[in-house]
């Protein structure tokens, strides 16, 4: 009877111990170690509607391991949405836009979209290459903007290449512009990448070649507001241009060829300076085109602070020139992804680019692109705190 006493208890005790065993909460390492698995970069894809003529349009989600999440549509290679923590940790939507793709089509803006063939303008909607003049569509006054009435921004892009790694996730979407659209010369086959990384960077990748000489000047028109779109204006956020020079406009916003210093001057921000702290003596705000203190290299062009959030964003370039833009044809009458008004000022461009009207301004850097050439510009945006 002891015996069989004694093996109970000691069965009875190895039942204990083995039970507590499995029923053990996982320390805080193990914890950390698990969600650490579920932090990787992800790529999602989701029908985002369709064209009106029935082209099937999509949204892919880009997320890296510390929350940042990059939405791009097909539909204008467009930055939806681009969410960034603030120095408590709390996520915003710092890119205007919509939530859906019929007002993206119907409405426009340019918010957050690839625009080409040529981003920006070009005087009198017109231009001589090789002792030929190509007329293009007027659409802003006199002059062409942002390749013309149905640009780069309203046609629908196909998805090459979808991709995360453990570095990074990217979408690599493709488009044909084919010999005389809107007006350019040669058919032009390009394409944009954008890069998620884990190093909560955002990058544009663009190439494109050509079966005859042609102008190109590609770029993103996302409008950013650091606070949180349709969160008040841009007017309290600090800004510095990595820029000496501009190159000034008339009244049309077409540049008269000058470079010009931005020394003693409200078009100077070489030292960090509220944008709005001299807006009023630029008639109705900044939409000028900057020199960027470059040589040719990936080189820091920009850096914006909102002081109330803590965020930065930095962005280097190897373009020569970035165009601030301060919304200033922003009325109020756009309603926002989160329900708020898209007010005057209520966001800046930082659009890297050559610059404006370029194929009538022989001293300004060429955009000609040639058969046998291949056109690459690389803009990237780093997100950060403090």
């Amino acid at each position: 009877m002891k015996t069989r006493f004694w093996f109970n208890l000691v069965l009875a005790a190895a039942l204990f111990i083995f039970g507590c065993e499995k029923k053990q909460i996982p320390s805080e390492a193990q914890q950390d170690q698990g969600d650490a698995k579920e932090k990787v970069m992800s790529i999602h894809k989701e029908p985002f509607g369709q064209t009106p003529d029935g082209e099937q349009v999509h949204l892919y989600t880009l997320t890296n391991p510390n929350g940042l999440t990059a939405k791009i549509t097909d539909y204008g290679a467009i930055l939806v949405v681009m969410e960034v923590p603030d120095r408590a940790s709390k996520m915003a939507d710092i890119s205007l836009g919509y939530d859906n793709l019929d007002s993206y089509i119907k409405k426009g803006s340019y918010f957050g979209a690839t625009v080409g063939r040529y981003a920006n303008r070009i005087g009198g909607a017109k231009f001589e290459l090789d002792g030929v003049e190509y007329k293009l569509a007027a659409n802003n006054g006199p002059n062409h903007l942002h390749g013309g009435k149905k640009g780069f921004d309203k046609v629908v892009w196909k998805a090459e290449d979808v991709t995360a790694t453990g570095d990074e996730a990217f979408l690599k979407l493709s488009y044909l512009s084919k010999d005389g659209e809107e007006g350019y010369p040669g058919n032009l086959a390009c394409t944009v990448t954008y890069t998620l990384t884990k190093d909560d960077e955002l990058k544009f990748s663009y190439e494109a070649t050509t079966d005859k000489a042609t102008v190109i000047n590609l770029t993103n028109h996302s409008y950013w507001n650091l606070a949180g779109e349709g969160n008040g204006d841009i007017l309290g956020h600090e800004l510095m241009l990595n820029a000496d020079n501009y190159t000034p406009v008339d009244e049309g916003l077409i540049p008269t060829g000058e470079i010009r210093s931005v020394k003693d001057s409200p078009m100077d921000f070489t030292k960090p300076m509220t944008i709005g702290s001299r807006i009023e003596k630029v008639g109705m705000g900044y939409d000028h085109n900057y020199v960027i203190n470059s040589s040719g290299e990936l080189t820091l062009a920009a850096r914006v602070h909102e002081p109330a959030s803590g965020r930065i964003m930095e962005v280097r370039t190897t373009e020569p020139g970035i165009q601030l833009y301060t919304g200033n044809f922003l009325d109020g009458s756009i309603t926002g992804k989160s329900g708020g008004s898209y007010i005057k000022h209520a966001a800046f461009c930082l659009e890297t680019q050559h610059f404006p009207d370029s194929p009538n301004k022989p001293d300004f850097p060429s955009v000609v692109l040639k058969p046998g050439e291949t056109y690459t510009t690389v803009t990237i945006h780093k997100f950060y705190t403090r």
